[in-house]
């Protein structure tokens, strides 16, 4: 199903509408978010440590990020209460891009903070890649399913909304499973990513 989601009708949402929409939808959700996250670099125009990394300044650009645990950890126990659980998969090729260098730090401090994280290596897609990369996908409990979508550089700009109920099933299983394959964030952290020298921007 997740390689058939770009072929599916949906109602288009621009960047500002699609954030008002998944916070209304999570706003009450108890169960489980799932987010599949393929590509190998985005555009975070709006995150100050993003910024600071593309300049090509990496200290700054981590102690930015440090700024943000604290919320990071309200946002976490606030969803521990709710009953609410966000699962990510991040796919990583290799060699690290280096965006995602910086990103694996932004998801190593989720993780820290109690965010479930699994890293999946790309070349478990290979059944599921046959007709292009996989897009990339947040499925929101039974309710609906988000087709992110993206500027030709890689600027978030909205996303589908995909709302038939045996599409967002079949996806949030096959996320799950995908899920199931990878490894945990900390732990892929610690071995692949913590040894490298800062990323060349």
């Amino acid at each position: 199903m997740l390689d058939k989601i770009p072929a599916i009708p949906g109602d288009m949402l621009d960047h500002a509408a699609y954030h008002r929409d998944f916070a209304r939808h999570i706003e009450d959700l108890t169960g489980v978010v799932w987010k599949l996250e393929r590509s190998q670099t985005f555009r975070e125009l709006n995150d100050p440590s993003w910024r600071a990394f593309a300049a090509g300044d990496w200290q700054h650009s981590l102690r930015l990020l440090e700024k943000d645990r604290e919320a990071v950890r309200a946002e976490a126990r606030h969803n521990k209460r709710q009953g609410l659980s966000i699962r990510r998969v991040r796919v990583v090729e290799y060699p690290v891009s280096p965006y995602l260098h910086w990103e694996l730090y932004a998801l190593r401090m989720l993780a820290e903070e109690g965010f479930e994280l699994n890293v999946l290596q790309a070349g478990e897609l290979s059944s599921l890649e046959t007709r292009g990369q996989l897009p990339e996908v947040v499925v929101i409990g039974k309710r609906i399913l988000y087709d992110v979508q993206y500027l030709p550089d890689w600027t978030p700009c909205g996303a589908r909304c995909i709302r038939a109920p045996h599409i967002i099933r079949t996806a949030a299983s096959e996320i799950a499973d995908l899920y199931d394959k990878g490894e945990p964030l900390l732990e892929f952290f610690e071995r692949e990513v913590a040894p490298l020298p800062a990323p060349a921007v």
